[in-house]
């Protein structure tokens, strides 16, 4: 055998041996209840917000990226299982059912941490989980998440200076806290600096942490260091009154505070992962769980929104149109951008994607790890959403550049994205029939489920 067969040979062997990094760390940073304008490269002008905008600096936005509902309870569960509000377990926040009782993400549903424990992940959720309402089968410990700091349930998650919290299965009192005179530790300080221990714990090994802050969700209260930029631009006052939620009286001062401290939680972790040398081996995802709340003046103050309309609790683009950026050196081109549309539940398709581990859910996702690469990518048929609150339920499909919002005993309202981003334009009347296909599409996206009735709930 010549020389020139023995190299060839060799490097055929070498070739068919896999000498890639590590399987990636992942790290999905979510804020709650902000809005897709509230962020700099979302065009923010008065909230500061840097980090985040370095992020998107370094790897790439996606201009057309979905919560998987109007509120948190099941949005959060679309992302965790991979399945849009039609065939989830949990399809409302916990009143909002048929007998006004919560219901919990189920322990035979496959889990985004159970996908990833498979793959060698070690697993992590830190802050509000919010599927565990009946503190059974639906917390973190039994949904794949080897360790838990945070918030079960929604209604403890509303105080930023809570008594205790728990740790895993334990609830552990946080010493000199005292949630009715907003004392002493920061809830979302806490979050932070648990963390990054376990990001430090863990950086010798593929790790998976979701980082689920609460800011700049109600109630509006912030630690006074992070008020005083904002104090000196002499905005005028918007004087919040305490109830349920304990603000703070200077809203637009504290709303913009949140959401820069929540900016400079995004920089330390950041800072870590370069200090730890796993940078370039870490995907960083940041995204928020649905629209904001705090803008919604007659003349909005911040434009949290956009151009779009409607916010939380609307299955307009204000409610569920997410901000998205995603970083990964080698992966993800920086400086770059995508009209790739993806949802919540393209989430656990996608992290399997990256982690090489096949998908062994009935999800409703695709993964759009080829759009992180600037690849070819697979489109969906639709996307689908439901909510049912106060008004009664709305169901909406997005079909390409058309988007369907059909309201409980209202009319039907049909817009075509591509030239009306901000659903001022109802075609319902002038296109019978695309509006026909849009309805055939929303008839059958959903299976019957008797906690989530399509019928008006008290």
């Amino acid at each position: 055998m010549s020389i020139k067969h023995v190299v060839i040979g060799i490097a055929l062997l070498l070739g068919s041996v896999s000498y890639s990094q590590e399987k990636p760390n992942i790290i999905l940073i979510m804020a709650d209840d902000l809005g897709w304008g509230d962020v700099g490269f979302n065009g923010q002008t008065k909230i500061k917000t840097p980090h985040i905008d370095q992020l998107a600096k370094e790897g790439i936005i996606m201009n057309n990226f979905y919560a998987g509902s109007a509120v948190c309870g099941p949005s959060r569960a679309c992302l965790i299982t991979g399945k849009h509000t039609g065939h989830g377990s949990v399809r409302g926040n916990p009143r909002w059912t048929a007998t006004g009782k919560p219901v919990d993400i189920k322990a035979e549903e496959i889990t985004v941490a159970e996908e990833l424990k498979k793959a060698g992940y070690t697993t992590g959720i830190i802050g509000k989980w919010g599927l565990a309402e009946n503190l059974g089968e639906g917390k973190p410990n039994q949904q794949g998440f080897d360790y838990f700091y945070g918030f079960n349930q929604h209604m403890p998650a509303h105080h930023y200076y809570p008594d205790s919290i728990w740790k895993n299965d334990n609830k552990v009192v946080i010493k000199g806290n005292n949630w009715k005179k907003k004392e002493s530790h920061y809830s979302q300080d806490l979050f932070t600096k648990k963390g990054r221990e376990f990001i430090a714990n863990n950086s010798k090994k593929p790790f998976f942490l979701y980082m689920a802050y609460t800011v700049p969700h109600f109630e509006l209260t912030v630690p006074e260091d992070s008020k005083t930029a904002y104090r000196a631009e002499g905005w005028p006052l918007r004087k919040m009154r305490p109830g349920h939620y304990l603000h703070d009286e200077n809203g637009h001062v504290t709303y913009a505070a949140m959401v820069s401290r929540l900016d400079g939680y995004v920089g330390a972790i950041m800072d870590q992962l370069e200090e730890l040398g796993i940078a370039d081996n870490t995907l960083v995802i940041f995204t928020s769980d649905n629209g904001h709340e705090y803008d919604s003046l007659r003349k909005e103050f911040f434009n949290s929104n956009g151009p779009y309309k409607g916010r939380k609790r609307d299955l307009y683009e204000g409610g569920i149109k997410m901000p998205f950026v995603a970083k990964l050196p080698g992966t993800i081109a920086p400086n770059t951008s995508s009209d790739h549309i993806a949802a919540f539940w393209d989430v656990l398709p996608t992290f399997c994607d990256l982690a090489g581990v096949e998908v062994r859910s009935d999800t409703d996702g695709i993964s759009y790890l080829p759009t992180l690469k600037g690849e070819k990518q697979k489109k969906h048929d639709f996307l689908y959403w439901e909510f049912n609150e106060g008004r009664g339920p709305v169901q909406a499909i997005r079909k390409g550049k058309w988007k369907l919002v059909k309201r409980y005993k209202k009319d039907i309202e049909l817009y075509d994205l591509s030239v009306d981003e901000g659903e001022h334009n109802n075609l319902a009347i002038s296109h019978p029939k695309r509006l026909k296909k849009m309805l055939k599409k929303l008839k059958n996206a959903r299976t019957y489920n008797a906690d989530f009735p399509l019928r008006k709930l008290n």
